[in-house]
């Protein structure tokens, strides 16, 4: 299968070029998301000591046995171990299939609001496994960088529209967030998948941003090419891989779209591969209501939401009862 001509950006010139180059930049992000939908962002400035030492840090958590990870098991949304069987993303797109076949350690924005209601759902305490000190400090470095980098692309994305630098981290002073470390088993622990089970199964994203930094394998990443149909996702050493979710396509009017993608199931050919993928989703303040840009920015008009409703909707499509 062929892999998606997905564009790689340099985001060099537009930390420390000028006028003219970081312009260059912001119309190569636009042309992507107008596009191929994906891009692969390189020079953005998060070492890769500090991916490495989440994912090594994650391996460590998801060899303990399962009667260890067990009490920091959790449902979609919380914060800990989200364990096999939890989820079933295609369920966002109103498919039933059998759960998706991962693991994952979530964690993310854990600064309380003052509202009891709000900071329950977005904004709850991580948990950390005491069995492994080494993951918190390594993902809460992780998150601090991905952070840093998913409100640059969102600074990128305003220019790239002719907007206000801080038109879209208006609404990020104090945005929900969520990293979920997510391990996909070897066929040799999963055994053969069901009809219809992946990895992950076909949706798109829910929020602004997503960053993910991957492990390229046999059964991995493959993102639905309009006019094409599924093709794998192309890896670059050092790499992100950025995408767009729902709120950001509905914000700019359908001008960039939240594509579908899904993670393969394991494959015959590759019966011991186990990957770990680090996977940051972006959101909002969740009160943001979020309206359609129109013309000449956006195409499509739909009905203003706000982000905390549509993403708790979805959030609940993808659990599996």
């Amino acid at each position: 299968m062929s892999s998606a001509p997905v564009p790689l950006v340099d985001l060099q010139p537009w930390f420390h070029g000028t006028a003219d180059d970081r312009g260059a930049v912001a119309r190569k992000v636009d042309e992507a998301l107008r596009t191929s939908r994906f891009l692969l962002v390189t020079g953005h400035e998060v070492p890769g000591t500090v991916r490495a030492a989440a994912r090594a840090a994650a391996r460590q958590f998801f060899a303990l046995p399962t009667e260890v990870k067990q009490p920091y098991a959790v449902g979609v949304g919380g914060r800990g171990w989200l364990q096999p069987g939890a989820e079933a993303n295609a369920g966002a797109e109103g498919v039933s299939t059998p759960p998706d076949l991962k693991e994952s350690w979530t964690c993310g924005s854990d600064s309380p609001t003052g509202d009891p209601a709000i900071d329950a759902v977005w904004f709850a305490p991580n948990v950390w496994p005491h069995e492994v000190p080494a993951l918190r400090l390594a993902l809460e470095d992780h998150l601090a960088h991905v952070r840093a980098l998913a409100d640059e692309l969102l600074v990128i994305g305003a220019c790239a529209l002719g907007l206000p630098e801080d038109f879209f981290t208006r609404a990020t002073g104090h945005p929900s967030y969520t990293l979920n470390v997510n391990r996909y088993p070897p066929l040799t622990e999963t055994g053969e998948p069901a009809e219809g089970q992946f990895r992950i199964g076909a949706h798109t994203d829910f929020g602004t941003v997503t960053v993910l930094d991957r492990e390229v394998g046999a059964g991995g990443l493959q993102v639905d090419v309009p006019g094409v149909g599924w093709v794998d996702a192309p890896h670059h050493p050092g790499a992100f891989t950025i995408n767009i979710g729902d709120l950001l396509a509905r914000w700019t009017g359908e001008r960039w779209r939240s594509t579908r993608h899904r993670v393969l199931p394991p494959q015959d050919v590759a019966p011991d591969e186990d990957l770990v993928s680090l996977v940051y989703f972006y959101e909002l303040d969740p009160d943001t209501t979020v309206e359609a840009l129109g013309p000449p920015v956006g195409h499509v008009a739909a009905a203003p939401v706000r982000a905390r409703d549509y993403l708790a909707a979805k959030l609940a499509a993808i659990t599996v009862p």
